[in-house]
């Protein structure tokens, strides 16, 4: 059995093993930047007062853009993604509950503890009253 090792003077080393990884780079942004020079080709430029006005979902907006709207869309979104989260961590844990043992079963009653008191701390600031 003969051992090949590596001369790893300073400056005589020269990471080969990487190169394929520079190729790969080197072709996505060479194919990213040949798709938008083609659209910025191909792409028709006819622009009129119709396709430049702005709209939201199909229609036309009516009074000042900027006014104060209500977060409760994004406040039981966040809270959805939270709560799902959860169920995506409780899945695995139940499937692999015997092998964990007694460690396993406490670290995941204080993640549940964690989420618990983040729970009552939503409810108690009324985030699920919905108006």
């Amino acid at each position: 059995m003969i051992l090949c090792i590596k001369s790893t003077m300073p400056g005589t080393y020269i990471p080969t093993d990487y190169f394929p990884v520079l190729v790969v780079f080197v072709m996505a942004a060479l194919i990213g930047l040949g798709a938008l020079v083609a659209g910025l080709l191909v792409r028709p430029r006819r622009p009129y007062a119709q396709k430049l006005f702005p709209y939201e979902s199909g229609n036309p907006p009516i009074g000042e853009p900027r006014y104060k709207f209500s977060v409760k869309f994004y406040i039981i979104a966040m809270l959805f993604v939270v709560f799902d989260v959860e169920a995506v961590f409780l899945y695995p844990w139940a499937v692999a509950y015997d092998q964990l043992g007694i460690l396993g079963f406490i670290e995941m009653m204080m993640f549940i503890f964690i989420l618990l008191v983040g729970y009552v701390y939503v409810w108690k600031k009324g985030a699920f009253n919905w108006e």
